[in-house]
């Protein structure tokens, strides 16, 4: 059996249960789980986070092949799935915990971030300045179970389907080929 290297990357978009319903479907994404990254106490909970006063974000941890999608390739879908110019929220979600990030996990991933940024800029993609912050991975705590596969198991929930819903039209229209053929419509 063929040994494949497989890598991770850490965004923070939003709510993480939108971030993790995006990536689930993207095809080479082995594995998506929601967490808290970026803040500054140990084994933070929800009602924590939601304060914002721990310096955490709602963020999705992605185990990838990087043979079948590459880290740019993840970058684009995470700057058209989430507003990157809003500083600190995404919709009605306000508060640092909801800040736009690249957590990178390796040097090359930094200077991809870094890159792919300074190009939508130049190219003017986005109406205002991106906002979203490329800073080096550090722990990354698993959300509570219930966070886990969220969209998966509420769809009929009205976050869902007034935030979630929309996100994920966007994903199939636009990125069709990027998409795991189960999800692909």
């Amino acid at each position: 059996m063929e040994e494949r290297e497989l890598e991770t990357a850490i965004f923070a978009g939003g709510c993480f249960w939108c971030t993790e319903a995006v990536f689930s479907r993207i095809e080479g994404v082995e594995n998506v789980v929601s967490g808290y990254t970026g803040g500054n106490i140990k084994n933070p909970a929800y009602r924590e986070i939601c304060t914002g006063r721990t310096g955490h974000a709602e963020a999705v941890q992605i185990t990838f092949d990087p043979a079948k999608v590459s880290f740019r390739g993840l970058l684009e879908v995470f700057f058209a799935t989430h507003n990157p110019t809003t500083l600190n929220q995404q919709g009605n979600d306000i508060g640092s915990q909801y800040r736009s990030a690249v957590f990178y996990t390796s040097k090359e991933q930094q200077e991809q971030a870094i890159s792919f940024i300074e190009m939508l800029e130049e190219e003017k993609v986005f109406e205002n300045k991106i906002v979203t912050e490329v800073t080096e991975a550090n722990t990354f705590y698993l959300a509570e179970d219930y966070h886990q596969d969220y969209y998966k198991f509420n769809k009929d929930q009205p976050y869902c389907e007034v935030i979630i819903s929309p996100k994920l039209e966007k994903l199939e229209k636009y990125y069709k080929n990027k998409l795991k053929k189960a999800d692909a419509v």
